[in-house]
């Protein structure tokens, strides 16, 4: 090879994650700037000779000398195979080891356009004695036993044992040819860098020693695994040779697992019949084959008993005062909730089996249920836990799956025990009414055994197949609707009605809880924001109208984020919430004053309706127009509510001549019932009055009064009959700015439960026949101007259009 030119200096081809040792032949890929500038640079040239100096660390981009090992191999550049653009393949034989000339940083080293440097050729040396004869054989001798053990070197290396006979190219060779994952970069080096024969004899032979040593404990393992292997046994080759291999480093095999299996149940202090069961399945788990499908899930079915917690429970705090603490604490308002919550909090505590009624509170979104039964769960000292059942239509989420199906689990109520991780947990069955059949199950029918008290003790479910105790668990249930539940499932429960929240209540929840929590969620303090009792009441009145809190909520969360937005944009700001500035956050208000402030035209009476959301303000219309006697219902009115118009109808027409009426008076028009809001589903008999009342005023020309309400069932009698929702119909009327309601005398004992703020301000007249909702809500007829009737149909059809 000729000598370098000194004062140019050699090329210098920086290596990542491999050594080039001199002897051998290797393909490297080139794809740094300054690596392809420099294959660039030699294409075409013959025999170049280029110095290939190992990276110290690989993570290094693009080293500078300072990045690289003083110590390289000379190399002849072979072939060079264009890979794309920017990307070589250069084939790189070694011939000798060489020492940069200069230190590493000075003059005569240059990076651009690709590294260069004057270098210094170690001669090796081809002297030979009786020690490294000796040296060269015990390498040879060793090599030979790594290839027999390690069938994956390459099949080439077998060749060099005998056709080299330099020990030191030997050792060149074979350290060349060593895996990378049996040899570091950093031993490659040293091995590089041993000039001394001798030395790098013994560094290769340490080297293929260390190797050897690893596959002979290897080979041991093997042959002990195939001598405890039997017939039976040789489908599990693997698996035995891990569990001997685990053996060996003292980690846990499958027989460790089952016993531990066997330690956790008996740990958990299962029942004699539940600990029958285990045992039988951990002896059949012993005899199973790991691969097979059902060790797996026999394994599950053992974790799954192991987990339950059949013997702990956490010690109740069942105190009145503290129950009522807690109570007053997170909810405002809901006295005659809470009161409930206190008298079954007392029995509980009096009785010695702390056995007590189940309760479902019902009512409409945002008034709290969920929450309060995290209030009794927190004031019992029990855990918590909530069980979403709105839209479960399979019978298996409550009792589970059979072993058998693929993926089976316990049901949910099981799930929720294991999480809880006690027996004596409050479990809140959280929209119950929500809950369907169909072709797999009904799962409300399931819940009946659940909710038993008498049941309860032994149930059964699918997935585990052996009673397990709920008879401590506190249920507790929520639902927007009591009519939606079958009947067999409410039977079981005790009803607490959650109406929703006065006007009065929601402004101090607003003021002592809602503000605070959204001016932490938004990082905001009472020194940036601060809420005056004047904005809160203009987002109470003119943004939100729900028995809940929940779109109240939404509504301060606005206006936290609008002053958010401003301070993260550098403003140093400090705002009040007033009337002007929720109107400029939130826009136009979204509920105007209802139909009480205003007069009402002839033919529209107000009505009270329930629904999932609440009670609420319904208005029924009748007009009439010249035909034949034909009457027609709209607004989305179904068969129960026709019915109710029908028969208000007709009871007109049989009471004509007591309302001084044509007794002919349909014969010559055609009439029609309306109930604004089509997109709303109605049904229900409690609009009967209130359709007959339209109809009386509109034949007899005579308004309504608009501060009244009314709600009740009319019969062809005449008779008033009672209806439901008397709580949620008279917190609707009370928002809405009614001043007086008519509710059936049978619903007398409804008014026990309304709170004394709502008597106070809404007067409730009872009545027992229509009759006195006539003598209590026409008005007298007004004698009005062509151009008095057109503007008032005007407005009514701006108010209630």
């Amino acid at each position: 090879m000729p000598p370098p030119s000194d004062s140019e200096g050699v090329p210098i081809l920086p290596l990542r994650n491999s050594v080039l040792f001199p002897m051998s032949v290797v393909p490297i890929n080139v794809g740094r700037p300054r690596s392809v500038r420099l294959v660039e640079d030699l294409l075409g040239r013959e025999r170049a000779v280029v110095g290939v100096l190992s990276q110290q660390s690989p993570d290094v981009d693009e080293p500078t000398f300072k990045d690289l090992y003083t110590v390289g191999t000379l190399a002849r550049v072979v072939k060079v195979i264009r890979l794309s653009q920017s990307n070589y393949s250069v084939v790189l034989n070694g011939l000798g080891r060489f020492r940069l000339k200069e230190p590493r940083g000075l003059p005569g080293e240059s990076l651009e356009p690709y590294m260069r440097s004057r270098v210094e050729r170690i001669p090796e040396s081809l002297g030979r004695d009786a020690e490294l004869d000796a040296l060269g054989a015990s390498l040879r001798e060793a090599t030979r036993e790594v290839l027999g053990l390690m069938p994956n070197l390459p099949k080439d290396t077998a060749g060099i044992l005998d056709n080299v006979r330099e020990s030191g190219a030997l050792a060149d060779l074979i350290a060349s040819n060593f895996p990378q994952a049996q040899a570091s970069i950093r031993d490659k080096q040293e091995i590089l860098e041993a000039f001394d024969v001798k030395a790098r004899v013994r560094l290769v032979l340490s080297m293929v020693n260390r190797q050897l040593e690893v596959l002979r404990v290897k080979k041991e393992i093997s042959h002990m695994v195939q001598e405890e292997m039997g017939k039976s046994q040789r489908e599990y080759i693997l698996r035995q040779q891990m569990k001997t291999i685990r053996d060996e480093l003292g980690e846990a095999g499958d027989d460790d697992e089952i016993e531990e299996l066997r330690e956790r149940i008996r740990l958990a202090n299962v029942p004699p019949e539940t600990e029958k069961v285990a045992k039988k399945q951990l002896s059949r788990l012993r005899s199973m084959s790991q691969q097979s499908a059902e060790f797996n899930v026999t394994k599950t079915y053992l974790e799954w008993i192991a987990d339950l917690p059949w013997s702990k429970s956490t010690q109740d705090k069942i105190d009145v005062k503290d129950v009522r603490r807690c109570l007053d604490e997170d909810h405002l308002g809901l006295e005659q909730v809470k009161k409930r919550i206190v008298e079954y909090t007392a029995i509980r505590q009096l009785r010695a089996d702390k056995k007590g009624p189940i309760l479902l509170f019902v009512g409409p979104p945002g008034v709290g249920k969920t929450s309060l039964g995290k209030s009794i769960a927190r004031a019992m000292g029990r855990r918590y836990e909530r069980i979403a059942l709105g839209g479960v239509r399979d019978e298996a989420e409550i009792r589970g799956h059979r072993r058998t199906y693929v993926g089976a689990l316990p049901g949910r109520i099981i799930q929720a025990i294991k999480k809880a991780g006690t027996k004596n947990p409050v479990l809140v069955l959280d929209e119950v009414e929500k809950m369907g059949a169909d072709v797999r199950g009904d799962p409300t029918s399931a819940l009946l055994e659940v909710l038993d008290p008498e049941q309860n003790g032994t149930f059964q479910d699918h997935y585990m197949d052996m009673p397990f105790d709920l008879s401590q668990v506190t249920f507790l249930a929520t639902a927007n609707e009591r009519d939606m539940i079958p009947g067999p499932l409410i039977d079981r429960m005790e009803v607490i009605e959650v109406p929703g929240y006065t006007r009065q209540e929601k402004l101090g929840i607003a003021r002592e809880f809602l503000v605070p929590k959204q001016l932490r969620a938004h990082g905001l303090t009472e020194a940036r924001l601060e809420f005056t009792m004047q904005g809160i009441e203009a987002i109470v009145d003119h943004y939100t109208r729900e028995a809940g809190v929940r779109n109240m909520e939404r509504q301060l969360a606005a206006i936290c984020r609008a002053t958010a937005v401003r301070i993260a944009e550098g403003e140093d700001l400090h705002e009040t919430v007033d009337h002007e500035h929720v109107e400029r956050i939130l826009g136009v208000h979204k509920y105007r004053p209802e139909i009480a402030e205003r007069k009402l035209a002839p033919g529209i009476a107000t009505g009270l309706s329930t629904s999932a959301g609440g009670g609420d303000i319904l208005f029924i219309e009748a007009s009439k127009m010249p035909g034949k006697g034909n009457f027609v219902l709209t607004g989305n009115m179904r068969s129960v509510m026709q019915e109710s118009a029908t028969t208000a109808i007709s009871y007109v027409r049989s009471k004509a001549k007591e309302l001084h009426l044509d007794p002919e008076w349909l014969r010559e028009i055609d009439l029609h019932v309306h109930v604004p809001k089509h997109g709303t589903p109605k049904d229900g008999p409690s609009a009967g009055i209130t359709m007959f009342l339209a109809v009386v005023s509109l034949l007899l020309d005579c308004p309504v009064r608009a501060d009244l309400a009314m709600t009740g069932e009319i019969t062809l009698r005449g008779r008033v009959l009672p209806v439901g929702g008397i709580k949620r119909k008279l917190f609707a009327a009370h928002r809405a700015g009614i001043v007086e309601v008519l509710i059936p005398e049978r619903n007398r004992r409804d008014l026990e439960d309304i709170p004394p703020e709502i008597l106070a301000e809404l007067k409730v007249t009872l009545v027992s026949t229509v009759d006195q909702v006539l003598a209590i809500a026409l008005l007298p007829p007004v004698k009005r101007s062509e151009s008095e009737d057109a503007s008032a149909d005007s407005a009514n059809e701006v108010s209630y259009g």
